[in-house]
């Protein structure tokens, strides 16, 4: 299983995406299938909206639908807490919803892999001190 971030779905659905093809060449190479979190889906739903309509959106629905993505939920207090304390730690860069919930999912999987094209988990730490093993 590989941590997913929504630039990276982004990418992987919108062809015309700089990064598309970057993307879509390392897609194999990852363990799958990937994993995000709900915040990071809504923000991809959101986005591949924008850029491409209901028809990118339905491809986003369908990674879910055969299974290529699943989504994690941050239900628990202890993520919800990380998260919180994490957008606090981080608020100079500052850090999203999205990317605190990655960086919480990580932790309570710990799972440093993240698929990402936000250049901020090059920053961001794992459990406090270890930082992201990030792909492409």
């Amino acid at each position: 299983m590989t941590l997913c971030d929504a630039s990276a779905l982004i990418a992987l659905i919108n062809q015309s995406d700089a990064n598309h093809q970057r993307c879509v060449d390392i897609l194999p190479q990852l363990l799958a299938p990937l994993l995000t979190t709900w915040s990071c889906f809504t923000e991809a739903m959101y986005l591949l909206g924008r850029y491409g309509g209901w028809s990118a959106q339905q491809e986003l629905w369908s990674y879910v639908a055969d299974q290529i993505l699943l989504l994690h939920h941050n239900n628990n207090v202890e993520e919800q807490e990380r998260m919180r304390s994490m957008m606090e730690q981080y608020r100079d860069i500052p850090m999203d919803l999205a990317d605190a919930s990655l960086v919480a999912t990580a932790e309570t999987l710990n799972q440093r892999r993240i698929f990402t094209l936000d250049r901020d988990f090059y920053i961001y730490r794992f459990r406090g001190n270890q930082s992201f093993e990030v792909v492409p």
